[in-house]
């Protein structure tokens, strides 16, 4: 980590928001604030999220990122992290979206779920939290890296925002009387053909865990869940690099599918909220 007088989440934040802002990968940022330090990394983030609120993004909702296995080690990380949604990030269901939106994108299927009710309970489980949602919902989130080549560790990924990119709802919103989000089973097609597989049970043995974990570890960052938001709470298999012309559909048995198409850069991005 670099010492004296430099200010490593200073110098790790105008790393990141350079990146953003030219489109252009950037070395990673453990050599400013160390590859496991939670602390200054969550600092960088919430530098971000604040710059990026200046700007005019309305965050709506988090992602949960890490809490698949699977994941864990495409990454070689092996703790769940969180990073802030905001209202450009969602694109509608079936929509084209333009690469010129994104770097280096890999896309995953998770399982959303809605709020109804603010989350303030430290203590809340995976029982309690999910009293507070609304609905469920079939979701694609395409992550994203600002760092080169996806050379992250823990502190890398959770710094830039969780790696993220954009994310998908499906249209069937179903409450979670009518499924149990452990159960569901997900396939992910790439153009028709089966790419990842996976289940409920994969996203940290149960989503509903992963949004209590989520709902407890921001209440402790001092900004918890509120309702309304949107949460992702982890891929439940392998992500999959995107492609030009690449068409994704996900099928996650109770909440139906959700898709979306890649189209080659410089194309016209349609369906973007």
């Amino acid at each position: 980590m670099t010492t004296g007088t430099t200010d490593p989440v200073a110098a790790a934040f105008r790393r990141l928001r350079t990146a953003a802002e030219t489109r252009t990968p950037c070395p990673p940022v453990r050599d400013l604030i160390g590859p496991d330090d939670e602390t200054l990394a969550y600092a960088v983030q919430r530098r971000l999220t604040e710059a990026g609120v200046r700007d005019g993004r309305r965050p709506v909702g988090r992602k949960v990122g890490l809490t698949s296995p699977a994941v864990q080690r495409q990454l070689g990380v092996d703790r769940p992290d969180f990073g802030m949604l905001f209202a450009d990030m969602a694109c509608a269901e079936s929509a084209v979206i333009s690469l010129d939106r994104l770097l280096q994108p890999r896309v995953e299927a998770e399982i959303a779920f809605v709020l109804a009710d603010d989350v303030t309970d430290p203590g809340v489980t995976a029982v309690t939290v999910g009293q507070r949602v609304a609905y469920a919902v079939a979701a694609l989130e395409i992550v994203d890296s600002r760092i080169a080549g996806w050379d992250i560790s823990f502190a890398d990924t959770v710094a830039d925002n969780g790696s993220s990119g954009l994310f998908v709802l499906g249209a069937d919103q179903v409450p979670l009387d009518a499924v149990e989000p452990a159960a569901v089973r997900m396939t992910m097609y790439v153009d028709g053909v089966p790419a990842s597989t996976g289940s409920g049970a994969a996203c940290l043995g149960d989503p509903l865990e992963a949004l209590a974990w989520l709902a407890r570890t921001t209440l402790a960052h001092g900004d918890p869940l509120r309702a309304r938001d949107v949460v992702l709470s982890g891929a439940l298999g392998p992500m999959v690099p995107v492609t030009p012309g690449m068409q994704v559909r996900a099928h996650l048995s109770g909440l139906g599918s959700v898709g979306a198409t890649f189209a080659t850069r410089g194309a016209v991005t349609k369906g973007v909220s």
